[in-house]
């Protein structure tokens, strides 16, 4: 595995640990079909909250959080609609939430959670 990879799989990882600490249900992980992947599948109650999760290194080309494109947006809202279909369950309301992991040059790690950009 190389290091970018590497780092993103720790960033997923730390992104769940930090949504299961504010409460939220992990259903899934880097869930795929066709169309793409979502990387955490969760739940708030009766809202399904899809999860797009970003880890830099570095903001020289921009924080994590400014990757996610309106186009990115609107792909994981019709993903979260594949996934509810495809496990056959209800849900009151479907969330797009962003989950930023940037790692420091110390290798501290700090996560930006925003709910619901799409």
């Amino acid at each position: 595995m190389n290091a970018k990879d590497a780092l993103g799989r720790q960033g997923e990882q730390l992104a769940v640990e930090y949504l299961q600490r504010a409460g939220l249900r992990i259903l899934d992980r880097n869930w795929r079909c066709a169309e793409g992947e979502i990387d955490i599948v969760a739940a708030e109650r009766r809202t399904l909250v899809v999860c797009e999760v970003k880890t830099r290194s570095s903001v020289r080309y921009g924080t994590p959080l400014e990757a996610i494109t309106r186009q990115k947006r609107s792909r994981l809202r019709r993903l979260a609609v594949r996934w509810l279909v495809a496990h056959g369950v209800l849900f009151d309301e479907i969330r797009i939430d962003v989950v930023g992991v940037l790692r420091a040059e110390s290798g501290d790690f700090t996560v930006e959670h925003v709910r619901g950009v799409g």
